[in-house]
C-alpha cells in the first residue's frame, strides 16, 4: 500500500510516503493551504500509519510537512464543506488516536497550529526548527483542542503553561517549548527533517522488540498505580530478556559487530 502515488510528476493525494532503510516518512503536501488537513489528507495519513504498523521492515515513522510548514490544523474550508477529518478509529488526521506500537517523530518547520500542534503532541518525539511556531489557536475560532491538546498537553507540560496555551491561543516559538521539555531537538531553519532522520536512524538500529516494549511501558505506566509499577513493568519486559534479540545483542557486543535483529 502506497500512501501517495505519482502521476505526471504530481502526487494524486496530498500526502507523500517514503521508506528508506527502515524509516518511513509521511509528508503532508498541501503547501498552498499550510498543510491543513482535509478528508483526503486524513485518509492518506491513516493509510500511511497503518502501513508503518503492519510492515515489519519499518522500524520508525516521521511525519512532516512540505513547503516550509508542518500543519495549520483542520482545513476550515473543508470544514465548511462538511468534510469529516476525524476518522473513527484513528482520530484527527488519521493519527491523533491511532493505535501505534512503533515510534513516530514529528519534524516541524514553520507553523504547527491547532490540529497540527495536536499531531505533534501525538508523536513520541518532536524535532523543530528554531523558527517553528506552535499554537493551540482553537479558542480564537470558538473551538476547543479536543484532538489531543486538552488531554495531552497537561501530561507533557507544566499545567500553568498548558493552561496558557489552551486559553490564550497565542503562538510560541520552539525555543520556549523546548525549555519545558516538549521538543527534543531544536535545529536551524530547514533542518528539522534531517534532525528527525538522525534520531530515527539511531532508533532503527536498535532492537525492535526492545524499542516497542520500552515505548509501551513509557506510555502505559503514566496511568499505573505507584505500588504496581514494577510488577506491571516486569510482566511486560520479561519477554525482552528471554528473546533471541537479547542473546543476539550480547553476542554482537562480544564479537564487536553490528547485531542482526529478528524482532523475536
Amino acid at each position: 500500500m502506497i500512501a501517495a502515488a505519482q502521476s505526471q510528476g504530481k502526487s494524486t493525494v496530498p500526502v507523500n510516503f517514503e521508506i528508506i532503510n527502515g524509516v518511513a516518512t509521511i509528508t503532508i503536501d498541501r503547501p498552498e493551504a499550510r498543510n491543513s488537513i482535509d478528508r483526503e489528507a486524513a485518509i492518506a495519513i491513516d493509510a500511511a500509519i497503518k502501513q508503518i504498523e503492519s510492515d515489519s521492515a519499518i522500524r520508525v515513522g516521521i511525519i512532516t510537512g512540505a513547503g516550509g510548514n508542518f500543519c495549520a490544523g483542520m482545513d476550515l474550508k473543508a470544514f465548511l464543506r462538511g468534510e469529516t477529518v476525524r476518522l473513527p478509529d484513528s482520530g484527527f488526521a488519521g493519527v491523533t488516536q491511532a493505535k501505534r506500537t512503533k515510534p513516530l517523530i514529528a519534524a516541524v518547520e514553520g507553523y504547527a497550529l491547532a490540529g497540527g500542534f495536536e499531531i505533534a503532541l501525538a508523536c513520541d518525539m518532536v524535532v523543530a526548527s528554531e523558527e517553528a511556531q506552535f499554537g493551540l489557536t482553537e479558542a480564537k475560532r470558538g473551538l476547543v483542542a479536543n484532538a489531543g491538546g486538552l488531554v495531552r498537553l497537561p501530561r507533557q507540560l507544566p499545567i500553568k503553561i498548558a493552561t496558557q496555551l489552551v486559553l490564550v491561543g497565542d503562538l510560541h516559538p520552539a525555543s520556549l517549548l523546548a525549555t519545558h521539555g516538549l521538543i527534543n531537538v531544536v535545529t536551524p531553519k530547514g533542518g528539522a527533517l534531517d534532525g528527525a532522520l538522525e534520531l530515527a536512524r539511531k532508533i532503527a538500529a536498535n532492537g525492535p522488540l526492545a524499542v516497542a516494549v520500552g515505548r509501551q511501558v513509557l506510555n502505559e505506566s503514566l496511568e499505573w498505580p505507584a505500588d504496581e509499577l514494577f510488577d506491571r513493568q516486569n510482566a511486560i519486559t520479561a519477554a525482552v530478556f528471554a528473546s533471541e534479540d537479547a542473546k543476539e545483542g550480547a553476542r554482537a557486543f562480544a564479537e564487536k559487530r553490528a547485531p542482526v535483529w529478528r524482532g523475536v
